[in-house]
């Protein structure tokens, strides 16, 4: 069973109490214990309130990822996308000069 160490680290740095996460979550305190414990898996529904709670992604909590907040919701548009694959090919010295180049229309365009 995994230990989610991850949500006694949130609720720490949170300064909660397991009592706290357990009414949240709609549950007793020793049985809220046993998930930080990893002696229960925690249901999907109950992982989702806890990633909503400390505004994580789950892929933060079950300890996929160490980027904490979720994506945001919005899509690039087509042109966006080609720039991306475009710029993934280049190299890093390639990228600077690219931002840089986009900085300078940006605060041209600031200026009009």
């Amino acid at each position: 069973m995994a230990k989610y160490s991850r949500i006694w680290d949130l609720r720490e740095d949170a300064d909660k109490t397991q009592q706290e996460l357990a009414d949240y979550l709609g549950t007793s305190t020793q049985h809220y214990g046993k998930y930080e414990l990893g002696h229960a898996e925690i249901p999907f529904e109950r992982a989702i309130l806890l990633a909503k709670y400390y505004n994580v992604s789950l892929d933060y909590l079950a300890g996929l990822t160490n980027v904490k907040r979720p994506l945001p919701n919005y899509k690039l548009t087509e042109q966006e996308l080609e720039l991306v694959k475009a710029m993934r090919h280049l190299d890093d010295n390639d990228k600077d000069k690219i931002l840089k180049i986009v900085e300078l229309i940006s605060e041209h365009d600031i200026e009009r």
